[in-house]
């Protein structure tokens, strides 16, 4: 397995993809969420990803987090075109890579430039009930049932080809128990990430237990938190590192509270700008946002970041 790693410097993830489509007028408010655009307006998406890499951002997030096939089939698509759009997101993100490769290089008058990869994304069962879910866990699910329902998807991302899996807002480390060894055998490298609250998983287990869930992974290369508030980022981070040695990987969203029936963020509170390098003394090198983080917000942190 080629791996991507963190190691040698920081990575510059992207920022949220709901609230970047919506300020281009997107409307996003049933339980297909953004993964509805990859059927109704793909070059939404497209340019979403290449206003992220323009801005600095090294890796595009694919449009993949809450889309399943019954999900699709529920919208009154067959399984075949199901599968189809949960591969087209990664499509779509190779098509971003191209097109922001191709302006990247124009301005660089043929001078190289930093390396474009698309991360497929793969949200929790939680994400696909459309409940905030994601930020609760304890669906009630055996392992078993876990992994039936994440397997079918992560083999149809693998297929369309990522440069790795960005396996996101995990809950519970139920969960990750169903999806590591489904990662390990696929063999793509890939981003684990957590939901965390109060220092625990938002499911409610101890973040040094949950991250030993991770360890010793063969595929798994970067081990930390994402679509929580910033202010709990730092503890998340040095739980992660110690319990796998891994780089860690850090992308909050902008510390509000997601109101499920509104369909909305509520209360921010203290920027990520402010914390980012008590992350990277945790270890973190893998370093974006998630909801309500936009490109101008990605923009500002690679400045920081390549200062």
């Amino acid at each position: 397995m080629e791996r991507i790693s963190g190691d040698d410097g920081v990575v510059v993830l992207d920022g949220g993809l709901s609230n970047a489509l919506r300020d281009r007028g997107a409307v996003l408010g049933d339980d297909l969420w953004t993964a509805r655009l990859l059927r109704d307006d793909p070059e939404a998406i497209v340019e979403v990803h290449c206003a992220y890499f323009r801005a600095g951002a090294d890796v595009a997030t694919t449009a993949s987090y809450q889309a399943s096939v019954d999900g699709f089939v529920r919208h009154g698509m067959d399984a075949a075109m199901a599968g189809a759009l949960i591969a087209r997101s990664v499509e779509l993100a190779h098509e971003a890579q191209a097109r922001a490769g191709d302006e990247l290089a124009t301005e660089a008058g043929g001078a190289g430039i930093r390396r474009l990869l698309v991360a497929a994304s793969v949200g929790p069962y939680g994400a696909v009930l459309h409940d905030g879910s994601e930020y609760r866990g304890g669906y009630g699910l055996r392992i078993a049932e876990l992994r039936d329902f994440h397997g079918p998807r992560l083999d149809l991302l693998a297929a369309a080809g990522p440069d790795l899996f960005a396996v996101e807002t995990i809950p519970d480390a139920l969960e990750a128990q169903a999806l590591v060894p489904l990662l390990d055998d696929i063999g793509i490298p890939a981003l684990f990430s957590y939901s965390v609250r109060d220092g625990r998983t938002c499911a409610g287990q101890p973040l040094a237990d949950a991250y030993d869930v991770l360890a010793g992974s063969t595929s798994i290369i970067a081990a930390g938190a994402n679509c929580s508030a910033p202010a709990e980022i730092e503890a998340a981070l040095l739980a992660a590192t110690a319990a796998t040695g891994l780089p860690g990987v850090a992308y909050p969203n902008r510390g509000g509270t997601w109101d499920a029936a509104a369909g909305d963020w509520h209360d921010h509170g203290v920027p990520m700008e402010q914390l980012v390098l008590a992350w990277l003394d945790a270890g973190a090198r893998w370093i974006g946002g998630c909801c309500e983080v936009g490109p101008a917000e990605i923009a500002a942190l690679s400045a920081l970041l390549r200062a």
